[in-house]
């Protein structure tokens, strides 16, 4: 189990558009804030939903196993990867900064009475296209909730 410091901002991701989500979040790490996001499984990613896990089953391709590159099954480490990809995670304030980041699936116990805030910008209510969830894209790629 991961402790969480008390001065990190948690975002709620439920409902929250992936990409744009993604965006914001990278921007205020890169200005020095420590950043929780909680219920990543419930994160939207707009388009249809066929063509979005054929995507995903194609990407999961691409490479060696052993020697990467590696792609996640789990929607806390793909929110996290997809965050890593609009840092620059190749210099040293990108990896200072995806260090300061924490994704968790669900809300764990030590931030059940927490004040959690929301990106309004990210909203997925605006979307007018079908969507799914990050939860849902990860079980049809393969990922056991089990596990």
């Amino acid at each position: 189990m991961q402790t969480v410091k008390k001065s990190a901002s948690v975002i709620n991701a439920e409902g929250l558009i992936l990409g744009r989500m993604a965006s914001i979040i990278a921007k205020r790490l890169l200005n020095g804030e420590e950043l929780v996001i909680v219920n990543a499984e419930k994160t939207v990613l707009s388009g249809k939903r066929k063509s979005k896990i054929a995507e995903s089953k194609e990407f999961l391709n691409v490479g060696y196993p052993k020697a990467g590159p590696f792609h996640y099954k789990r929607p806390d480490r793909i929110v996290r990867r997809t965050i890593r990809g609009m840092l620059p995670y190749k210099q040293p304030k990108g990896k200072n900064a995806y260090r300061r980041l924490k994704v968790f699936m669900g809300i764990p116990e030590g931030l059940t009475d927490t004040k959690m805030e929301t990106l309004e910008g990210a909203q997925a209510e605006k979307l007018k296209c079908s969507r799914l969830t990050v939860g849902e894209l990860a079980k049809e790629i393969g990922w056991n909730p089990g596990e």
